[in-house]
């Protein structure tokens, strides 16, 4: 019973963590279009020490503060389309960072949570992408006229992603560490 509250009570601040990170992420919009999502982070936690439903709920609860918040100029497009898109985003994007952890832990916990830091950002922006491709290409294609870019696709990776992915990625493989050392004391604690 103490470990189930225990997981309760970790899912749950991670959870908050989780809406206060993203809620400040529109707050601060340091590069491109779209917020950077250190909200990764605590979900590459929260996957890696609570499993697959822990992740999926923290990347589910990431992608409603994105609806609320950030998801405007989409929601004008097609509501449908970027519900469909921010939800399978973020839920996807924590239950691989649970998977790829899950599936690495036994062979080396530091591997595991590196791998797991890449996966989540790689899954959401790859999410993300797929979306937009599916549901506004269209407008997409508009966006990257008026912006001046020769293609859709280059518009997408240039000013949509580029840097806000690469900064997404550098930081979750950076925080890695500091991931591995909060998992190491956690799982002592849920022991």
């Amino acid at each position: 019973m103490q470990q189930k509250t225990k997981k309760i009570v970790g899912v749950g601040l991670l959870t908050a963590i989780v809406v206060v990170l993203q809620a400040l992420a529109v707050v601060i919009r340091p590069t491109g279009i779209f917020n950077i999502s250190l909200v990764l982070v605590p979900i590459v936690v929260g996957a890696a020490l609570y499993g697959c439903r822990a992740g999926a709920w923290l990347g589910f609860v990431f992608s409603i503060v994105v609806l609320f918040t950030d998801s405007a100029a989409f929601m004008a497009i097609s509501v449908p389309g970027t519900i469909i898109t921010v939800i399978a985003k973020g839920t996807l994007a924590g239950l691989m960072a649970a998977w790829v952890y899950l599936l690495l832990e036994k062979k080396n916990r530091y591997l595991a949570v590196v791998c797991a830091a890449i996966a989540c950002p790689v899954t959401n922006t790859g999410i993300f992408l797929l979306g937009c491709v599916i549901f506004f290409m269209d407008t997409i294609n508009g966006w990257a006229a008026a912006s001046g870019y020769a293609s859709a696709g280059t518009y997408l990776i240039g000013a949509m992603v580029g840097v806000n992915f690469l900064i997404e990625l550098v930081v979750n493989i950076v925080l890695s560490s500091v991931i591995l050392r909060i998992i190491h004391i956690g799982k002592k604690e849920i022991k």
